[in-house]
């Protein structure tokens, strides 16, 4: 399936009607610069539709974006470093624990975006290990994997399955337009 519209409907903080109106949630967490604003804008191909920052720390709040009028994705904060005061930055962990881990809402899919280059770090394990406590649906998107170099890619891409599990890990790549087929297959199922 395809995007075929994809608008930004706010920003929010904490609860909110807009999550609560029976709209199925698609979550896009990672570390701050991993890319997920870059993702969702690959997928919904809109070059501008989620903001894109070379400073981390930028998005600092849970972004809603209404997908084919059936189903919403929310970009969430990055977590790891941020330019931020330490106390902005324990209102962004709050808030990612918060909409995760403890509120009523439920999320169809929750997709844990990586540094394909780099493997995940040990913030993405703590991630990963909250995310399968809470027992959701997780895929791992191994972003900026066109950096890893091709002669490795196969060796790079066991080792980050080994350490993540049996989650399904997709190679990605925002500039070589590479895995949106496959996350788009695993939003829509």
């Amino acid at each position: 399936m395809n995007i075929t519209s994809a608008t930004f409907v706010r920003g929010v903080v904490g609860e909110d009607a807009i999550l609560d109106d029976g709209t199925p949630h698609v979550a896009f967490i990672g570390r701050s610069n991993v890319g997920k604003s870059s993702i969702i804008n690959t997928l919904t191909r809109q070059k501008d539709l989620a903001r894109t920052s070379c400073v981390p720390g930028r998005t600092q709040q849970l972004n809603v974006f209404l997908i084919n009028k059936s189903l919403y994705l929310i970009d969430l904060p990055g977590y790891g470093y941020a330019k931020a005061s330490w106390e902005a930055q324990q209102e962004l962990h709050a808030l990612i624990n918060w909409y995760l881990l403890s509120s009523r809402y439920k999320q169809k899919l929750v997709v844990l975006i990586i540094d394909g280059n780099v493997g995940p770090t040990d913030k993405d394990l703590a991630m990963l290990n909250s995310l399968e406590s809470q027992k959701k649906r997780v895929v791992i998107v191994a972003n900026k994997f066109d950096k890893v170099k091709k002669s490795s890619a196969q060796h790079h891409l066991q080792h980050i399955q080994k350490t993540v599990g049996d989650y399904t890990v997709i190679p990605y790549s925002t500039t070589a337009n590479l895995g949106s087929s496959a996350l788009l297959k695993e939003i829509f199922s």
